[in-house]
């Protein structure tokens, strides 16, 4: 396979435009920047870390979108707050729901931007799927958001503002004057599995988790969130170090040959420098295991010898893992074909007899455009042809 992809382009972030009333949105603020901009809007220093803690409450773990529902807090500080600052989500431009329950959220974030989130309901969770960059700087070429140029990076505000508009449509809040609801949660994990690469916006992914993690707020579990990088090595460590979630690489193929042109970062960071990064990371243990997605393609990473291959590479630098197997989502144009169901179970049984868990992934929401590598997809404007995407992803 000699085709070459396009080289990973440095990742740009566009100063984005503000809502234009001047105030600043407590939405994607850690702890310490929240107290410093309560201080300097004129909170009393004695007071910032219980104003802290009453308004990140409210935000956080009540849902409240105005600072006159806060109504532990005094009249006039309420007048002050609302004087100075907004708690904004993005803005809801489009909500589609799949035959299957899958839920896939159009939304504009400041400057007019427009990226998707996907909720995707299980009998024993809900996993919500979040974007971090508007557009992508991998040009992965199995992957249609690839295909869209990056914009710009989001920020901890527009990431963690994903998980609020998500359980404001969930009606997941506790209604005001009654005790927190106690079924299982409607939200219950974060995959960060949407457009963009997280470690390409390493600060504001870890701010925002972060703030999802709290326990005073959102509350989930490091263990309920798992990060999907493409393998940007050099911060892997500080994920485990940072977030403390868990990991999932796209590794989509068994050579630097074939990986060069699925995932163009593998001539940054090869095959073999990612299995070392992967071997010494942090948190990697029986109990809290690498993911390794696999995207199922048809005659090019789907063979017998691809999958000993995998098997190989996994036990010689030791990695504790499960390979998640995914069957390839076409989209309009798309230069590869999804591995038949006996092709992938065959894959699948030479992993598992290898010693390593290998669920097959159901493809969810394909009816609407939401599954794995579709994002943004059917709302993207520039609509390119098969010719063209091939010769980008160097296939022509």
């Amino acid at each position: 396979m000699t085709a070459k992809a396009p080289i990973t382009q440095d990742v740009l972030t566009i100063p984005r435009k503000l809502d234009g009333s001047g105030k600043t949105n407590l939405v994607g603020l850690t702890r310490e920047q929240l107290r410093d901009t309560l201080i300097e809007a004129g909170t009393p220093e004695k007071q910032a870390k219980m104003r802290v803690g009453q308004v990140w409450q409210w935000i956080y773990q009540k849902g409240v979108q105005s600072f006159d529902e806060m109504t532990n807090l005094a009249k006039p500080y309420r007048a002050l707050l609302d004087e100075n600052f907004i708690i904004a989500r993005p803005e809801l431009v489009t909500k589609l729901v799949s035959e299957d329950g899958t839920r896939k959220y159009l939304v504009r974030i400041a400057g007019g931007h427009e990226v998707e989130i996907v909720y995707i309901p299980e009998e024993d969770r809900g996993t919500l799927c979040v974007s971090s960059q508007v557009g992508c700087t991998l040009t992965c070429s199995f992957c249609h958001t690839g295909t869209q140029k990056l914009v710009r990076n989001l920020t901890a505000g527009e990431i963690v503002g994903q998980v609020l508009l998500v359980r404001d449509d969930l009606g997941e809040w506790p209604e005001p004057g009654r005790a927190p609801k106690n079924e299982t949660r409607l939200l219950s994990n974060i995959v960060l599995m949407g457009m963009g690469e997280p470690l390409y916006n390493f600060e504001n992914v870890r701010d925002a988790m972060k703030i999802a993690m709290d326990p005073e707020g959102i509350s989930l579990s490091r263990r309920r969130i798992t990060l999907s990088t493409s393998g940007v090595v050099p911060e892997m460590a500080r994920t485990a170090e940072e977030i403390g979630c868990q990991l999932a690489i796209s590794f989509h193929a068994t050579t630097d040959e074939v990986r060069d042109v699925l995932v163009p970062i593998n001539k940054r960071w090869n095959i073999e420098k990612l299995m070392e990064a992967l071997a010494s990371y942090p948190k990697a243990s029986n109990s809290e295991r690498i993911t390794f997605e696999y995207v199922m393609l048809k005659g090019v990473n789907d063979s017998d010898e691809d999958a000993h291959r995998l098997l190989d590479l996994i036990k010689t630098y030791k990695v504790p893992a499960k390979i998640n197997l995914i069957p390839f989502n076409e989209w309009p144009g798309a230069p590869y074909e999804r591995s038949s169901n006996n092709r992938i179970r065959a894959f699948a049984n030479i992993i598992y007899q290898g010693g390593f868990a290998t669920p097959i992934r159901t493809p969810r929401g394909e009816d609407i455009m939401a599954a794995c590598g579709q994002l943004k997809s059917e709302t993207e404007r520039a609509r390119k042809s098969r010719k063209q995407i091939e010769s980008e992803a160097g296939l022509g």
